[in-house]
């Protein structure tokens, strides 16, 4: 473990979700068309609206890779071609600490991890695989949100705050869904970098039909995570011959190097929309998607600005700065964020106990080298620290 003089907020912490995550709350009449579990060839499967679902391919986590087995591969560091699963290598059983609240704790003291934001494994591939069945999608993460209190909580020992999951498919449900989750006293929501897959067709999240929704959650001041997942984007791998629902770690150059399209598109969607002239109280966090898109977005804006400044308030790179904090991957240029970014606007996210992520969380220091003392602080823990607790209007 690297040695630091202050406790670390890590903005990107993971559970493996209970098998009954889906379904210990769901509502009467939905449960076949949301989540099921079934024995097919011996193995117990997923059930996704009917569907068996292979988003992860281990959907009941046990046994589970080890934490960071993948670190290398993904700094692009395997000469001798070895496949994803030999690099996994043998798999371990189930941590309890990956599923308990109280073990987790025992395991962040020793990580020197005061605090962390959590996020599903599983949850962040299902509202895409719900999209045809809006009231089901809905019922399946008010179930899950349910699950999550019971097992992790917003705010436990105000050091482990597990966001909700909020869809705005239908969205007078989004809202009330947001509205609960606020009572419950959750710093912040989880949704996907996506369009939203309205029964009338796709549409923007700016779309004016969800200002309701953003105007709530202005009002509450809470940090919106819009965490990787299964962005819906399996059209556009289609079009290239790269079809097939997303699975997690399957081997695609293609998709590995078209990944950054859903943070690209969602940003430059929500300020080239102005969502945030109409909002100026919302805070979008980036979680595990990197950050080597945000030169490019950048550099289009610079151009787009230039050619018509008269579509924007003010230099959209400046309203990115004011609203989005990223968390780049260990992998990336972190230096170059920082000079477009700046510190204040960077978080730590190791992605632990993903097989991708950091063995040891606060092992990204080594990718900070060359920071000021209180720029390793701001990234390591304060701008997260900031995300977790509501910001009022005036503060915007």
């Amino acid at each position: 473990m690297a040695q630091l003089d202050f406790p670390v907020f890590d903005a990107d912490n993971h559970y493996y979700e209970a098998t009954d995550a889906f379904t210990r709350h769901i509502e009467p009449g939905f449960e076949r068309r949301c989540m099921q579990w079934a024995e097919l060839n011996g193995r117990q499967r997923l059930l996704v609206g009917g569907r068996v679902n292979s988003f992860i391919p281990n959907p009941t986590f046990d046994p589970v890779a080890r934490p960071g087995c993948l670190d290398e591969y993904y700094r692009g560091k395997n000469p001798g071609g070895a496949s994803i699963k030999e690099i996994f290598g043998e798999l371990e059983p189930i941590n309890p600490a990956y599923r308990k609240r109280d073990e987790r704790l025992a395991v962040m003291d020793t990580q020197g991890i005061e605090r962390a934001f959590f996020f599903p494994t599983l949850g962040v591939g299902m509202e895409e695989a719900l999209a045809h069945d809006p009231d089901a999608c809905h019922a399946a993460f008010r179930a899950f949100n349910r699950w999550l209190e019971d097992d992790w909580g917003y705010a436990y020992r105000d050091r482990i705050h597990a966001l909700p999951y909020i869809t705005i498919i239908d969205v007078e449900q989004g809202i009330a869904e947001l509205e609960r989750v606020l009572a419950a006293g959750t710093p912040g929501i989880c949704m996907r970098s996506a369009p939203v897959a309205c029964p009338e067709g796709k549409r923007s999240p700016a779309d004016p039909v969800f200002d309701p929704f953003w105007a709530r959650v202005d009002e509450a001041g809470i940090t919106v995570a819009c965490h990787g997942g299964d962005a819906g984007y399996g059209e556009h791998a289609a079009d290239w011959g790269e079809g097939g629902a997303l699975q997690a770690f399957r081997s695609s150059p293609f998709n590995a190097l078209t990944g950054s399209r859903p943070p690209y598109d969602l940003f430059a969607a929500l300020i080239s929309q102005r969502l945030f002239e109409r909002f100026g109280n919302l805070r979008f966090a980036s979680i595990e998607m990197g950050s080597n898109w945000v030169p490019y977005l950048f550099q289009n804006f610079r151009r787009v600005f230039g050619q018509e400044p008269g579509s924007f308030a003010e230099d959209p790179i400046e309203t990115f700065r004011r609203h989005v904090w990223v968390a780049p991957f260990h992998e990336d240029d972190v230096p170059l964020l920082r000079e477009l970014l700046g510190p204040q606007r960077m978080l730590l996210g190791s992605d632990w106990p993903h097989a991708e992520g950091l063995a040891e969380p606060t092992s990204f220091i080594h990718e900070l080298a060359g920071f000021g003392d209180d720029e390793v602080r701001a990234i390591m823990r304060e701008n997260a620290l900031g995300l977790s607790q509501p910001r009022a209007a005036s503060a915007a």
